[in-house]
């Protein structure tokens, strides 16, 4: 079966969403390089995380940190391990969710069907293609956080629960449901949760880049027969990699924090044969040109030109849907969800 392939998607309101970055450029940065010293801190990486074929120099640095690319499937590693140490650190001890968790049920609502119901929409119609109808279709969201994902998909109908590593984000997530699904668990948990899952479907929303014992779950998924399909969102090796390199006083969220290895087309196909699952869809639709919005825009206003700034955005954001979907159909923009079917 050829990969069924879809692209783009339009912005929206979505820098509604995402005003700190542009009101608290500073801050978010310094939020990622405090990330990035307890990533330097770290042992050196020596192997790619996807294929573990050995690594050389880098290819290049971004806000301090050096990326190499791996020769064998083209996965984008940083010079340094992200090991349970800075797991604890940036995701626990502390809770990186305060800077992304919903203030109240109604703004909860709102990020959830402008993000979520979309994801959650196209996975229930490739599903269907399938041949599974939504009361057919049980799940397991692995880094699950405040919820939004498990929320959208029993918004349409289908059995989801999830667990995550940050109590305060289960505790949050579980408080804006009717019913809470959420558990908290520890950093290796995750592993067992998998290993004994009766889910017939795992999701992964912008999680595989998180997991420092990424080996340990591709393992757990192969070995649950019970799981016949994974949908996931990863971060991928793209053009706002390359913009952030440009802009080094603009706030880093792509490749930078906790985000410590990016993925390839090459790797995601890789890291599929390691599971023992086939890509069956593909959904390319990334934020590069948003990205590349926001740092022009603080760039402009930092050199008070914060009228000009109004400017530029009155005729770039009207395009901004149109440039991105160039970008996506390149094959090299910044986000790819997809589905992988057990062969």
């Amino acid at each position: 079966m050829g990969i069924k392939k879809k692209y783009s998607k339009p912005f929206g309101d979505l820098n509604s969403l995402k005003t700190s970055f542009f009101n608290n450029n500073d801050g978010m940065l310094d939020m990622a390089d405090g990330m990035a010293d307890v990533l330097l801190m770290q042992p050196k990486r020596t192997r790619c995380k996807i294929c573990g074929a050995k690594l050389s120099k880098p290819l290049y640095h971004s806000h301090r940190i050096g990326y190499i690319e791996c020769t064998e499937c083209g996965h984008l590693n940083s010079e340094c391990e992200d090991t349970d140490d800075f797991a604890s650190k940036v995701y626990v001890e502390d809770d990186y969710s305060k800077n992304y968790s919903a203030a109240d049920k109604e703004n909860y609502i709102r990020r959830r069907d402008m993000i979520y119901i979309p994801k959650a929409e196209y996975l229930r119609d490739c599903l269907k293609h399938e041949g599974l109808q939504a009361e057919d279709v049980n799940i397991l969201d692995i880094g699950a956080g405040c919820g939004y994902f498990v929320s959208a998909v029993r918004q349409l109908g289908m059995m989801a629960t999830g667990i995550d590593v940050s109590d305060s984000e289960v505790k949050f997530g579980n408080a804006m449901t009717d019913e809470p699904c959420l558990t908290h668990v520890g950093l290796t948990d995750s592993i067992g949760y998998i290993e004994k899952s009766s889910a017939n479907v795992l999701t992964a929303i912008g999680v595989l880049e998180h997991l420092v014992h990424l080996d340990e779950n591709i393992d757990a998924i192969r070995n649950n027969a019970n799981i016949k399909y994974v949908f996931a969102s990863v971060p991928m090796f793209s053009f706002s990699s390359c913009f952030e390199v440009a802009f080094a006083n603009g706030y880093n969220r792509h490749t930078g924090g906790t985000h410590t290895h990016l993925f390839t087309n090459e790797s995601v196909a890789k890291m599929a044969e390691r599971m023992g699952f086939e890509i069956a869809y593909e959904w390319r639709f990334g934020s590069d040109i948003n990205d590349l919005y926001r740092f022009l825009m603080v760039s402009m206003q930092k050199n008070n030109n914060e009228e000009f700034s109004r400017y530029f955005s009155d005729r770039f954001v009207p395009l901004m849907d149109e440039l991105q979907q160039v970008l996506d159909k390149s094959d090299f923009s910044s986000e790819l969800h997809f589905i992988l079917k057990r062969k």
